[in-house]
């Protein structure tokens, strides 16, 4: 198994949270609370693996 760096894996919940970001607003101007809930839910995922990443 190939070993991520702690800084490698935290642009990448960075990047993730972005993107996520980005879809939720879309999804909230398209009028789909259901998707922009969703994409609320994935950035609190990876928000507390960003910050359990940084604690170690």
């Amino acid at each position: 198994m190939v070993d991520m760096s702690s800084r490698r894996l935290r642009s990448m919940y960075l990047l993730g949270i972005g993107l996520n970001a980005i879809a939720l607003v879309y999804a909230a101007m398209d009028g789909s609370p259901l998707f922009a809930g969703t994409f609320g839910l994935v950035m609190v995922y990876l928000g507390v693996r960003y910050w359990m990443v940084t604690n170690e």
